[in-house]
């Protein structure tokens, strides 16, 4: 049986129907607004692996390019790994949903999203976003939702839910915010220097404009008369062994997390759960008992470091590593620390140590990119890396992780809106972030690492911008929000919640929620704070550097524009290129032309530049009365002879013009190839070429 429901958000009307497809996974909608579809599944097995250790929840987000009636590009023509978009969709789609889940329970659960039909005039993720969450609740899935996903714009002043690309492209903010009916639980997303206020009612418009796609959902599942949710028990730990755990653990734990320096900190853990194994765990003779007691000691130690730690904050006002709630860690930062880079910057904060590098490049460089949007080109790039190293840990290198990938996202959209416009910087610009240390945000340290690169580079940026990370710990009433927090206040909070910007405005934004949600006044409260500490990190950054380098670095290429005639491109490029490519080969340079008639010329060296300048310019220059050229004599006619002045431009020599003296027959003075010398007589308006030889002659 098919079931529909349907509402509208923004004048945009959205239906979810279940019933139709997919219908032996546990859940399963298509969500639809326009021509626009989507289809969500969500299936969790019965029983979780023997010894899992965590939820794993897994969420793909596919896009089929038939979609947009397309044949995929490249060899196989066929749909291929997800691209970093359809990753970042899908973490838009993880966040929200997985804290929803009750604690414990550890069932392999995936969720697919599968994009049937789109035409670009809604944001599908958004759709995917409800979806999954729709396709959870009707399910029997434990899940603590409904939940839901806006994105927000502002075009001259006014919110806009779920805009078209037109309307995102006059936006002053892109921000996605997810939620449920009692407050916010994620929020991703980018702006253009918005103030702290601003950030707030745009969070606080897209919450209200969840409040429809909420109801629908339990519409849905009344009307689907979906069964009871699984029942479900985590497992328990014996009181008794807990007690004993606990008051074991409690002065070892308190006496590691006095410890300030990570590495010390995490010893005196392991010593702690050592000993704590070693009175209650190691006398055990049942193989079997004595192997879960060892588990379950590992659980207890978090849940006693998760205590205590909170409680220090709570009741003292005492973090970990000894500072107060506002304080940031001590910074370092140092620049042009690579000799070949184009440039280098190194940011230290805490024992989170970030290195950025800028490389320069040209047209050639940028990204194509092939989505269901069409092909995009990109000119600036930042590319992050988390290596395991950088936590003291082993690990497998290859590729980039979907966490990595959503944190280079972020480190990206808060550092591009302050490159420079390509017309006045017409470089493609790639910035790789090398996290080195990490105990603390290092998307954050990563977007301060790459403005140093970037200045140090020379590259002539609008403004400078930092960012920091900001913690939740709440108790019922009892809430303290954290300034630049270690990793231990991360794993152990309520809230990470990052803040990138400049002086004077907010760039990008990103947080998620452990617990159901987060009051709006706690939000202001931590949106004000991280401008504190925002305005704190730039100050220290600026100390270092803070304007560009006059001048590029000697190994990057240098990039002149020139400007042409539009109805000369096709000279310059030449009956299949070939004209474009002499130059190319004669010089070495690297040539873009774009269909306004501006043409870069990329070369390290300035003398190839210079030349290729000249070549191009002789290409397009046109006669001048008056002027006097060196020509060769082309063809040979009756009436006279047609030289050649400049590339592609001939004149006509008529048989009066060429001397003094009466000619009989051109032949008896010139012969085609000669060099000779003439002056321009006129150039009428059909762009004729009357040349004299004889007005030079003595």
């Amino acid at each position: 049986m098919i079931t529909t429901v349907t509402t509208s958000v923004a004048g945009q009307q959205i239906k979810i129907e279940t019933g139709r497809m997919a219908k032996q996974a546990d859940g399963s909608v298509v969500v639809t607004s326009g021509n626009n579809m989507v289809l969500v599944t969500a299936v969790s097995a019965k029983q979780a692996k023997p010894d899992q250790g965590y939820f794993p929840l897994m969420v793909e987000y596919i896009e089929k390019f038939y979609a947009v009636g397309k044949i995929p590009g490249g060899y196989f023509k066929r749909e291929g790994k997800p691209s970093t978009e359809s990753v970042l969709s899908a973490r838009i789609i993880d966040r929200p949903i997985r804290p929803l889940f009750p604690e414990g329970y550890l069932n392999d659960t995936q969720v697919v999203a599968s994009v049937l039909s789109s035409d670009g005039a809604f944001p599908i993720d958004i759709l995917a976003s409800l979806g999954a969450s729709a396709a959870l609740h009707i399910s029997d899935i434990p899940f603590f939702g409904p939940t839901a996903a806006c994105q927000v714009a502002r075009v001259d002043g006014q919110f806009i839910a779920n805009p078209n690309q037109e309307q995102l492209a006059k936006s002053d903010m892109d921000i996605i915010v997810s939620g449920t009916k009692n407050g916010l639980l994620m929020v991703e997303g980018e702006a253009q220097f918005i103030t702290e206020a601003d950030a707030l009612a745009a969070l606080k418009f897209g919450h209200q404009s969840l409040m429809p796609l909420l109801q629908i959902q339990d519409e849905l599942r009344e009307k689907t008369g979906s069964k009871a949710k699984r029942s479900f028990t985590a497992a328990k730990i014996d009181s008794d062994f807990r007690q004993s755990a606990e008051s074991t653990l409690q002065p070892l734990i308190e006496k590691a997390l006095s410890l300030r320096v990570k590495q010390d900190r995490y010893a005196s853990f392991d010593e702690a759960k050592a000993a704590a194994k070693e009175k209650l765990v190691a006398t055990i003779t049942d193989d079997k008992l004595r192997s879960q007691r060892d588990k379950e000691l590992s659980a207890i130690v978090e849940d006693v470091k998760y205590k205590v730690a909170r409680a220090m904050i709570l009741d003292k006002g005492a973090r970990i590593d000894g500072r107060d709630l506002k304080t940031v860690r001590p910074i370092s930062c140092e620049v042009g620390i690579l000799p070949r880079a184009h440039g280098s910057g190194l940011f230290t904060r805490g024992e989170t140590q970030c290195l950025g590098t800028a490389t320069l490049g040209t047209a050639d460089d940028e990204q194509n990119i092939e989505s269901l949007r069409g092909q995009l080109k990109k000119k600036f790039l930042l590319h992050y890396n988390f290596p395991p190293f950088s936590v003291g840990e082993v690990g497998r290198f290859g590729g980039q992780g979907r966490r990595e990938i959503g944190h280079g996202n972020l480190a990206e959209r808060a550092v591009k809106s302050i490159i420079p416009d390509h017309v006045d910087f017409p470089y493609t610009i790639r910035i790789v972030g090398e996290v080195l240390e990490s105990n603390g945000s290092s998307s954050m340290g990563t977007v301060c690492a790459a403005v140093l690169s970037m200045l140090d580079a020379g590259v002539k940026l609008k403004h400078n911008v930092a960012g920091i990370a900001m913690g939740l710990i709440k108790e019922g009433d009892r809430v303290a929000v954290l300034s630049d927090i270690l990793g231990d206040e991360d794993h152990l909070g309520d809230m990470d919640f990052k803040v990138a910007g400049t002086a004077t405005g907010i760039t990008a934004l990103q947080m998620d929620i452990k617990i159901d949600s987060v009051s709006f006044q706690v939000m202001e409260t931590a949106l004000n704070q991280a401008r504190d500490g925002r305005l704190h990190i730039l100050a220290e950054m600026e100390k270092v550097m803070k304007n560009p380098r006059g001048q590029i670095s000697e190994f990057a290429p240098r990039i002149v524009t020139i400007k042409i005639k539009v109805d000369k491109i096709r000279e310059v490029i030449g009956s299949g290129g070939k004209v474009i490519r002499g130059i190319t080969e004669q010089t070495g340079v690297k040539i873009e032309i774009q269909d306004d008639g501006t043409i870069n010329i990329a070369s390290a060296d300035p003398e190839a530049v210079k030349k290729a300048i000249a070549i191009i310019e002789g290409i397009c220059a046109e006669a001048e009365v008056g002027k006097t050229y060196s020509g060769k004599v082309m063809k040979i006619a009756e009436f006279g002879a047609f030289v050649e002045i400049l590339p592609n431009t001939q004149g006509l020599l008529h048989i009066s013009e060429i001397a003094n003296e009466r000619v009989r027959q051109v032949t008896d003075v010139l012969k085609e190839g000669e060099m000779i010398d003439v002056k321009v007589l006129e150039v009428d308006r059909a762009g004729r070429i009357k040349l004299s030889r004889k007005a030079l002659l003595q």
